[in-house]
């Protein structure tokens, strides 16, 4: 039979692993927001290279993105803390 402490010792673990998982997903979620920021800087390159008189208007634009998918890329890494530290 299993006693209260083997019990425990197995949701313990069983939470630390998943906890551990979740980190993982959200450290891949942070490394898929920077290549989706060099993707979009590539873009943007393009852009400008087509018509250099709208460059200010695609370089805010382009910021103003890269800002957007930086903050989940940071939001990410801190769950991954987060969830690792437990």
């Amino acid at each position: 039979m299993n006693t209260f402490f083997q019990i425990m010792t197995q949701t313990e673990f069983f939470a630390n692993g998943l906890a551990y998982l979740g980190a993982g997903i959200s450290i891949l979620a942070a490394g898929l927001a920077g290549i989706g920021q060099g993707l979009a800087a590539a873009r943007a390159v393009e852009a400008v290279g087509r018509q250099p008189e709208a460059s200010g208007k695609i370089t805010v634009t382009m910021i103003l993105g890269q800002a957007m998918v930086e903050t989940s890329g940071i939001y990410a890494l801190i769950i991954a803390f987060i969830l690792s530290s437990k």
